[in-house]
């Protein structure tokens, strides 16, 4: 009878006192960060055009979410021009991660591509180490992110000790599945765009074979080495040519730019 009781009691601390989360510093990114890209195209069919524009802001509301603090990220993704005329996207993600251990927390899509269109909502119950979509409960591994708040909290990740050639690895939950990208971290380089020059540090994401993509590791992220880590420019071939996708504005950074090089 003493051995229950104290099970019984063991298990009422564990029940008040439930599983701590993570905590991330994080001195990257704030509410009211907004940034927007070009999306240019090049193929032997159309040679090089701008074909898409794309956003990514970090709104100013809070959402309490198990009674924690979240960050709202409203990612919106258009073709444009001609591409537009051939191939239409209009895409919309909204991702709320939780504001100190920067995992995610719901996910919510709108894909309209052409025909192809498809909606879901994703709660992650990220204490069960399940996600929870329209279609289907998955089961995740600890800290598990969207696909758009894996790019927030890799702004935040110290790569100080990295070494060219070393990798690291973010798991994420995409249409009802769990991916382990790995990622290859391939040192410092200066790119040029249009925003002008910049310092950056190069990295390169493992993303899954097949419709698009040819090669495990086609995409390589320029982002820039300061504390704001900001993707400046982001190349990408695939089985029909290449895509760029470069930063052509930016306001409500967290920190002053100190990774641009002066004309």
């Amino acid at each position: 009878m003493n051995r229950i009781l104290v099970i019984l009691i063991l298990f009422c601390c564990i029940a008040a006192y439930p599983q701590s989360y993570r905590s991330i510093p994080n001195k990257a990114f704030v509410r009211g960060e907004k940034l927007t890209f070009r999306v240019a195209f090049n193929s032997a069919l159309t040679g090089s055009i701008t074909g898409g524009k794309a956003t990514l802001e970090i709104t100013e509301d809070v959402k309490l979410i198990e009674n924690r603090n979240t960050y709202h990220v409203v990612g919106i993704g258009k073709t444009t021009g001609l591409i537009e005329m051939i191939y239409k996207v209009n895409d919309r993600f909204e991702s709320y991660f939780d504001q100190d251990a920067l995992i995610a927390r719901q996910f919510i899509r709108r894909t309209r591509e052409n025909t192809y269109k498809k909606d879901d909502l994703v709660i992650f119950r990220q204490r069960d180490k399940l996600a929870v979509s329209l279609t289907k409960i998955v089961k995740v591994p600890a800290n598990v992110q969207d696909v758009i708040s894996a790019f927030y909290y890799a702004r935040t990740l110290d790569i100080s000790d990295l070494k060219p050639g070393e990798t690291f690895e973010i798991p994420f939950f995409l249409d009802d599945s769990v991916y382990h990208s790995r990622v290859i971290y391939k040192g410092r380089e200066t790119v040029k765009t249009k925003l002008g020059k910049f310092r950056c540090v190069a990295f390169q994401p493992m993303v899954a074979t097949g419709y698009a993509f040819d090669d495990p590791y086609p995409i390589t992220i320029w982002i820039t080495d300061d504390a704001n880590r900001l993707p400046v420019l982001i190349d990408s071939e695939q089985s029909v040519g290449r895509a760029r996708v470069e930063l052509i504005s930016y306001s409500g950074l967290a920190n002053p730019i100190t990774a641009k090089i002066p004309d």
